[in-house]
């Protein structure tokens, strides 16, 4: 009898199943630090290797965390999920939480944005052929200053011009000096400022509260355990990195009202007729090619059933009356799939995301706009 037999196949199914579970137990989770403008002090002193190690104790795993100041890299990655654990401004949160993740916290009290105006300036309205200076176009200042403009019945397209900087806290300097008419500040920093500077320029709208600091949300397929963990971390312990802890938990209706702000693309335009999802699905079934117009990497991650790649550079203003010109889509005449002259369905993240609007109105006069799944299509006719 041969007494060195190897072990029977169930022996060596259950080892590697015992060795696949602990593969997967000690997978690596991502976090990423998104960074307003005004906040770069407070991301210069986070301790990446600490916060790294303390998250990585407190989630029993591996954790990478990143930091980025690129606003519109980042909401890209909250509506492909890209990231388990996202540390940033309200908006990046708002984002987060409606696709998939669960609030921990923020690291400040809530704060109120104001639009505020040279002394001359009246009231929003007379903001009409004016100069504002904003941050990033994804930055929290841009999402309020477009709410505050929309609820006075104005387009960005509507002002003189909008100047994009890095640094919000300039946009009162651009007052001082003449070069801008308007701007968008923290209740707090308006307060320090006009007391030095008084009789220069006045409130002209006000926002809701918005919560404040760093928000941190975690995805909600994580184990509850870890979730548990990670909470009683930035609670307690991130402070020992540089991260503020977690004070307060903003109420839900304050990220509603920011996540609202993001949802600016219009529902009607001239030309364009409103479809359902499945009438999207129809078009699919009998010939439509679906084009995906986001980036190569959330294309390559997740994307709709036989849908084919063709990014759109997207750099113009995110309004109505965007300039095409700025933009690039050149990928599509690259496209040896495309028939133009059947019906083509272009798709992207979601209702903030304008890479399906922007090249269904450029590429042809006609356009239709589909919910398919949650990703918002414009289709045109060939």
């Amino acid at each position: 009898m041969n007494t060195n037999r190897k072990p029977t196949g169930g022996k060596w199914g259950v080892l590697l199943f015992l060795w696949l579970s602990s593969s997967a137990v000690q997978a690596q989770l991502t976090a990423i630090v998104a960074v307003e403008p005004t906040a770069r002090k407070a991301a210069h002193s986070i301790l990446r290797t600490s916060a790294e190690s303390g998250l990585s104790k407190a989630a029993g795993q591996t954790v990478a965390l990143t930091t980025s100041d690129e606003l519109a890299d980042v909401m890209r990655a909250t509506r492909s999920a890209g990231y388990d654990i996202f540390i940033g401004p309200a908006q990046v949160a708002a984002s987060a939480l409606q696709r998939g993740y669960e609030l921990v916290g923020a690291t400040h009290k809530s704060d109120r944005y104001l639009l505020v105006g040279l002394q001359q300036i009246a009231a929003v309205p007379a903001m009409k052929g004016r100069r504002l200076y904003l941050p990033q176009q994804d930055s929290l200042y841009t999402y309020m200053a477009r709410g505050m403009l929309n609820e006075a019945g104005l387009s960005f397209q509507e002002l003189r011009a909008v100047q994009y900087e890095k640094f919000p806290q300039a946009g009162l300097t651009a007052l001082t000096l003449g070069t801008a008419d308007a701007t968008v500040v923290r209740e707090d920093d308006w307060a320090e400022w006009s007391a030095a500077h008084p009789g220069i320029a006045r409130v002209l709208a006000t926002s809701q509260p918005v919560p404040g600091g760093f928000s941190i949300v975690v995805k909600k397929d994580l184990s509850a355990d870890a979730r548990n963990k990670l909470a009683q971390w930035f609670s307690a312990s991130s402070s020992a990195s540089g991260l503020p802890p977690v004070s307060v938990r903003p109420e839900a209706v304050e990220y509603r009202r920011v996540a609202e702000l993001g949802l600016f693309t219009p529902t009607s335009l001239p030309g364009v007729n409103r479809i359902t999802a499945r009438e999207a699905q129809n078009l699919q079934a009998q010939g439509a090619t679906l084009v995906d117009t986001r980036t190569e990497k959330e294309f390559k991650a997740k994307r709709i059933r036989g849908a084919v790649f063709a990014a759109y550079v997207e750099k113009s203003l995110k309004d109505v009356a965007f300039n095409a010109a700025q933009d690039d889509f050149q990928a599509l005449d690259k496209l040896q799939s495309l028939d133009k002259a059947k019906p083509v369905i272009f798709a992207c993240n979601g209702a903030e995301c304008w890479k399906s609007k922007e090249p269904a109105r450029d590429l042809s006069g006609v356009a239709q706009w589909p919910w398919r799944d949650g990703v918002l299509g414009a289709v045109r006719s060939g």
